[in-house]
């Protein structure tokens, strides 16, 4: 597969540094996202007015995807010094390749991370050799988000929480359109495309909210052949088999919830500002509400956090002074900037109850929804082959949930094999 392929051109070369050895200025990369590269402007600009050490900023170089610039970035050794949006599940690869720093051997970083973050995510991004090598720094937890509409015009008396209750939505909306001829609506709507990452907008939320926040991998061994995934792949290939769903792949041209064709979707809160610039009427009301549960679950409801976070790399010749500078992005008044600006979540525990924060979710109760779901999160398992067990799980979610051609106890099944395979290598 091309990302163990390209491990191997990393652990070669990862050593070697492309840096200048009396070059004074820190590179840093962030995203694309308009919202990201306004935030990093404003704190590189305060930095630069007082500091010795100067900040050079960029958003990361185009390509097809962040990821792969990464990568092609680390083989070709052209890193920046820091980068502030990388993927929680590819850490663990470039830490066992040794192209990171360890931040935990920075003066200042372990008190100040543990001040900020909880137990939970202190031991999420804990690398296997106990180092940690990435801040923590933002989340967009996974929620339902839905038309208000659902609610009245199909006599629904309770939000659709369970996999059952969501079944009969489907139904009273396929009944509907049956009925007064419209042909393009849906309960919902969610990628079918089998790439990898899909899977962090359906299956992994829902599995980590059947679970309880449970793991794909455990000692090293596949941890998802139980009732938890079988019963997601049962609940997801059904409301393909019951057309509550449509195959059709709908992200292109006009957004189907934005036209009110689709009631709920799964999604972030990014979706927000989405929503608040594009909807065609001033009376379009959506608000969020956990993903779907199965029928008899107990307790808060958990899902993924899709966190991004913050490396040096170790062609950095100043690591003291690029983690100096982090601080400055994720300190209080930092995180409320990001919130501001963005309309992203800081990676910080209290985040609800923080006074600092209290204005801010007061003028923006959607957020205040978002804020209270970051209490129930989970990120991905330390593995650098975490990819690879996602695209394998892809596999069999295409021929099970999509097409209906396996059960879903046989693609669980054959997924877990196909990954302790992966993982014995």
């Amino acid at each position: 597969m091309k990302h163990i392929y390209i491990l191997f051109l990393v652990l070669f070369i990862g050593c070697n540094s492309s840096k200048d050895e009396k070059d004074n200025t820190l590179l840093f990369w962030s995203s694309n996202n308009r919202g990201e590269i306004e935030f990093t402007e404003y704190f590189v600009g305060q930095w630069n007015k007082k500091k010795e050490t100067k900040v050079r900023f960029q958003p990361i170089p185009e390509g097809q995807s962040s990821e792969e610039v990464i990568l092609a970035s680390v083989v070709g050794k052209t890193t920046p010094d820091i980068y502030a949006n990388m993927w929680q599940g590819s850490v663990e690869m470039y830490a066992k390749a040794g192209v990171l720093v360890p931040l935990d051997t920075l003066e200042g970083f372990t008190e100040f991370i543990k001040a900020r973050c909880t137990k939970k995510v202190l031991k999420e991004i804990t690398s296997s050799d106990g180092h940690i090598y990435q801040v923590p720094w933002k989340i967009n937890p996974i929620m339902t988000i839905y038309n208000k509409r659902l609610m009245s015009d199909f006599g629904l008396s309770k939000l659709p929480s369970t996999y059952d209750e969501y079944f009969k939505a489907g139904e009273k909306i396929k009944a509907d359109k049956n009925n007064d001829g419209y042909v393009d609506q849906w309960v919902g709507y969610t990628a079918v495309k089998v790439i990898w990452y899909e899977r962090l907008m359906n299956f992994y939320p829902l599995y980590i909210a059947a679970s309880d926040g449970g793991a794909l991998i455990k000692d090293n061994k596949a941890a998802f052949n139980n009732e938890h995934a079988i019963g997601v792949f049962r609940f997801l290939q059904k409301l393909y088999q019951k057309e509550y769903y449509s195959k059709e792949r709908l992200t292109a041209g006009q957004d189907r919830f934005i036209t009110e064709d689709i009631f709920t979707k799964w999604i972030g809160p990014w979706e927000i500002r989405h929503v608040d610039k594009f909807k065609q009427r001033d009376d379009f009301e959506i608000a969020f509400y956990p993903v779907q549960v199965p029928k008899g679950h107990k307790g808060p409801v958990y899902t993924y956090s899709d966190p991004k976070n913050i490396v040096v790399f170790n062609t950095c010749k100043q690591p003291q002074k690029a983690w100096n500078f982090i601080k400055t992005l994720i300190d209080k008044e930092g995180d409320k900037k990001l919130l501001e600006i963005t309309t992203q979540l800081p990676n910080r525990k209290n985040l609800e109850m923080d006074s600092i924060f209290k204005e801010y979710f007061e003028s923006h109760p959607k957020m205040k929804t978002f804020a209270k779901q970051a209490n129930y999160l989970k990120g991905v398992d330390n593995s650098e082959v975490i990819v690879e067990v996602f695209d394998i799980i892809s596999q069999e979610y295409e021929a099970c949930v999509v097409y209906n051609k396996k059960t879903p106890e046989k693609a669980i099944e054959d997924a877990e094999k196909a990954v302790n395979n992966l993982l014995k290598n």
